[in-house]
Order: structure tokens, then sequence, then C-alpha cells
């Protein structure tokens, strides 16, 4: 039996937040609220009560909903130590190395700057579960609006080692988007191929292709995969380091 449960609630017009529950406590937290009203009636629908609001970055598309839950339920902040000044409120500031815990669920802190600076992450082994907001997303990533290529190339290696059978759960339905970038950048991947089939398959009867998991991820996001070979041969890079090349590659979707 699992130790948990997330489910995935559509909001504003493509962002993703996520209620998580604690199976052995009850305990209830919404990760990246951008706007407050899904949520209150996910939880009305259940029946439950809000303990947490847990932020990934400041952007308002994930913390719009913060300050009505926080009034309705009486939830504690939890959001990124080096986001203070821009998250009002938080109750706990976390960086990498720090530990989340919702009820007995415990959750690993990872620093990932790139689309902000003080962007953070969280993993919890025990419902396999990695929220990412908008550092990675399936088949992409976030755009660099305060970091640099290096940084944010750094910060999603440290994704890299996680189980494969890991859920992202990342802050947009941007999929089908980036699967038809992606395409472009790995003409030869067969696993990409067929991935990009079936996001199509799924968006036309208007499934979600969140949560994705690590081990695709890995095979067939191009921004996980700057340091394999086949994409320096098709980008005609060959030599050219990994950050270059993932510079390159986040470049190209600026410009998509």
């Amino acid at each position: 039996m699992s130790a948990g449960d997330v489910f995935v609630i559509p909001c504003l017009s493509d962002n993703y937040t996520y209620l998580v529950r604690c199976h052995e406590t009850g305990m209830t937290a919404i990760v990246d609220p951008g706007e407050a009203g899904p949520v209150v009636a996910e939880l009305e629908d259940r029946d439950w009560s809000l303990d947490l609001v847990i932020n990934t970055h400041h952007h308002n598309d994930h913390i719009g909903g913060n300050a009505e839950l926080i009034t309705r339920y009486g939830a504690k902040l939890i959001g990124p130590k080096a986001e203070t000044m821009r998250i009002p409120g938080m109750d706990q500031k976390v960086a990498e190395g720090d530990t989340v815990m919702i009820g007995a669920l415990s959750g690993q802190v990872f620093d990932v700057p790139g689309h902000t600076s003080g962007h953070i992450a969280f993993y919890f082994p025990a419902v396999s579960a990695l929220f990412s907001g908008d550092s990675l997303f399936a088949l992409g990533c976030g755009r660099l609006f305060e970091g640099t290529p290096d940084q944010m190339w750094q910060s999603l290696q440290k994704f890299r080692n996680l189980p494969g059978d890991t859920l992202v759960y990342c802050g947009h339905e941007y999929t089908q988007s980036n699967a038809r970038f992606a395409a472009t950048i790995e003409t030869g991947n067969v696993a990409l191929k067929a991935r990009c089939a079936e996001i199509d398959d799924l968006r036309a009867r208007g499934i979600p292709t969140i949560p994705s998991r690590m081990d695709k991820e890995l095979a067939t996001n191009p921004f996980l995969r700057a340091d394999h070979a086949s994409i320096a041969s098709d980008l005609g890079m060959e030599g050219a380091t990994a950050t270059e090349i993932f510079a390159e590659i986040r470049g190209r979707k600026d410009r998509f």
C-alpha cells in the first residue's frame, strides 16, 4: 500500500498544482497553488482540510493562491529560503539539504537555480514524486529568467540519479510543444518519436501528460541529454561542452 497520494489539479490556463496526502497521518499539502479556487473545490469534494502550502519559487502563477488558502485553512507556508524577500509569510524556509515533512512523508530539498535564482524542488521517495516546479518539465526545462545556462544544467544534473520510476510533477502542461521542439534536436531518437505520438494521443483526448517518469525524461528530454553524443552530432557541435550544447538547445527553444 502506498504511503500517500498525489492528486493533479489543473489551474489557471496551463498550470498544475498538486495535492499531497499522507495516509498515516492524514496531513495534506498543496504544492505551487497558482490560484485557490480549484484547490478549495478539490478539498471540499474530499471533505479535507489543508495543513501545508509548499512553493518551489516566487512567480505568481505558483504562489497566487497562497494567501487565500492560508487564511481559509490556517495552513503553514514552506518555501525557498533564497526567495524570502519575494514570497511573503513563509513559516519554514528551506534550502538544499533540508527536509520537508508532510505528516510521515519525508521530502528532500534541492536547490535548482536557473528559472529563478532561488528555485527549489522537492523529492518525496515514499510516493516516488519529484515536484520540480519550473526547473524540469516533461521534455523541457524552464526559461532562464534569472540564471545562466551553466546554473540550469548543473541544477538538472541533480535529478538524473533519482530512480527511473520517479514521477515528475512539473508546473505546466507544456509537453506537446516541448515534444515538437525535442524532435528537432535529436532526430534519430526512436524513444522520442514514440513518446511524441503518445503525447499527441493524450492531448487529443484531453488527458494530462503529467506526471511523466524520470526514465522517460532521461531517454527523451534534450535538456537532460546535452552530454549525449547523438545530440552533439545532430547539432553539429562535436567537441563542445555539455554546457555549451545545453545553452544552444535553450536558445533554440526560446526562439521556437
